[in-house]
């Protein structure tokens, strides 16, 4: 049985390694508050969704399969949490149950599979009663596939045949085993037969009277043979509690899996009751092909910073159609940084099959999401900073593909203007040389403002606003770089107007 509400074709892979680059961009992100949401206090859903954060669908038609799927679990919360709880006590019911669990026994195997079996059995009559219920309601899909699969195979004749198996497999009138002599006398196979327990009747019962049998019944205390006797029932169950312990551990994965793929969407239903409980507002995005180049959207907001502050936040508003590059500049504490994180952090959201913290998302799927933001100095790091931002760009430039997303924040702000400006500049080059697009965040006027002069229809460049007083609206809009980045307001706002030192032209 396959639960496929991640993808279409294929379980969800949890198996994959996050690498340093993928924990670099959890990092400057701040996607750690996006779990902490969608987790709800449970270490398991808050590893499941990570995976799937940092695992981006690829394809168009893959993010709308699992955007479906969502807008069912959405749609119909308390049952996806029903069945997740079904499945969760199936899983941690089965870890209780102990006899046999190491050991090679047949019959311990046997007994074991049968008792794990048992309480599968309570589980899948479960969820096949949820799929009877629910499948008409459900309209993704996945779930239509998975209702239908469970419907088809859990029918009633089935569940009644693997009850009375697992009665007969209890044997609790002993077992009844056929065998041939083999060499020297011994007995050799082993076949195990079902117990015919039907009534024979008075007249039946006289026929089996006049039967000739041999029976043998062991002495009190005779060990050795009690022995050979639970040797002769372990080989003769061997078979039988192998195929059980087999049909244990199918099962036991089925539920695994839809307890893996039903945590994601779990995750999902958390985050959007709690920005729900903001009043923010979400929406689906859609995903273009990425050749459209495509990428627009209104009242886009950092979902991390509002669930740390606990309520609204500064949205904004961008059309990049077509643009390859986008250099944002403006005022120092203007909410650059923050409309940044909200870049990553949506195109993360789309491309796993989420909504978004936004009113209208578009976009085209990326090869990968890459992040190269500031750092501050701290003991752990072992050169320079600008030894230490050229290593981790080193390690972006061997690892991004084309067609990634590249978010450059304040990046070899560690040296100076002109240094950091040719080295920013030749980077740029480089990467759009392999078509990647690229958001940068920058006090680089001399880079930025070259790079406004060419005119090139690739470019497009946004600015925070600030206003006349001085105060920041944390909004960003279409602009040209500035030459000054008001750090004049910053000192003002934590010295004062009082004994100023000689204010600098240009920052």
């Amino acid at each position: 049985m396959k639960v496929h509400l991640m993808h279409r074709e294929r379980d969800f892979d949890t198996g994959k390694e996050i690498s340093k680059m993928q924990l670099a961009l959890m990092q400057d992100i701040e996607l750690e508050k996006l779990l902490g949401a969608m987790s709800a206090g449970d270490s398991f859903l808050k590893e499941i969704s990570k995976i799937a954060l940092v695992s981006g669908l690829a394809s168009q038609d893959e993010i709308l399969y699992r955007q479906q799927v969502l807008r069912d679990c959405l749609r119909h919360a308390a049952v996806v949490r029903e069945m997740y709880e079904v499945t969760l006590n199936a899983v941690k019911g089965e870890k209780k149950v102990y006899f046999g669990f190491f050991s090679e026994y047949p019959s311990s195997i046997l007994g074991r599979a049968v008792q794990v079996l048992t309480l599968f059995f309570e589980t899948l009559k479960k969820l096949k009663s949820m799929a009877d219920n629910y499948h008409q309601q459900f309209e993704s899909d996945g779930f239509k596939t998975l209702f239908a699969m469970l419907r088809q195979e859990l029918s009633s004749e089935y569940l009644a045949t693997v009850q009375s198996h697992l009665s007969e497999l209890k044997f609790s009138h002993g077992v009844l085993v056929g065998a041939r002599l083999g060499e020297g006398n011994t007995p050799s196979g082993f076949i195990l037969h079902r117990q015919r327990r039907k009534k024979r009747g008075l007249l039946g019962n006289i026929v089996s009277r006049n039967r000739r049998q041999f029976t043998y019944t062991l002495p009190d205390r005779d060990m050795n043979g009690a022995r050979e006797m639970s040797e002769l029932r372990d080989r003769s169950i061997n078979l039988v509690a192998n195929a059980t312990a087999v049909s244990a551990d199918h099962i036991l994965a089925f539920l695994n899996m839809l307890r893996t793929e039903l945590a994601f969407y779990i995750g999902c239903i958390n985050l959007k009751e709690r920005l729900a409980g903001f009043d923010l507002p979400i929406c689906f995005p859609s995903p273009v092909s990425g050749q459209a180049g495509i990428h627009r959207c209104i009242g886009l907001y950092d979902a991390s910073l509002a669930l740390e502050l606990e309520g609204k936040v500064i949205s904004n508003d961008f059309t990049a159609d077509g643009k390859e590059l986008v250099i944002i500049t403006g005022a120092n504490r203007g909410g650059k940084s923050t409309f940044l994180r909200s870049v990553g952090l949506a195109q993360l959201m789309m491309q796993c099959g989420m909504f978004v913290p936004a009113t209208s998302f578009e976009a085209c799927p990326f090869n990968g999401v890459y992040t190269h933001f500031r750092r501050e100095e701290d003991a752990t790091m072992n050169s320079g900073k600008l030894d230490e931002e050229l290593s981790r760009m080193s390690a972006i430039a061997g690892d991004i593909r084309p067609e990634s997303l590249l978010l450059l924040n304040e990046s070899f702000a560690s040296t100076n203007e002109r240094e950091g400006s040719e080295i920013a500049k030749q980077i740029i080059r480089a990467v759009l040389e392999h078509h990647v697009r690229i958001f940068f965040v920058t006090h680089f006027f001399e880079m930025a403002g070259d790079l406004y002069r060419q005119k090139d229809d690739r470019y497009l460049f946004l600015l925070a606003e600030r206003k006349a007083d001085g105060s920041r609206s944390f909004k960003i809009r279409e602009g040209a770089p500035l030459p000054t980045s008001y750090g004049e307001d910053l000192y003002v706002k934590i010295f004062g107007n009082g004994d100023r030192p000689v204010t600098a032209k240009k920052e």
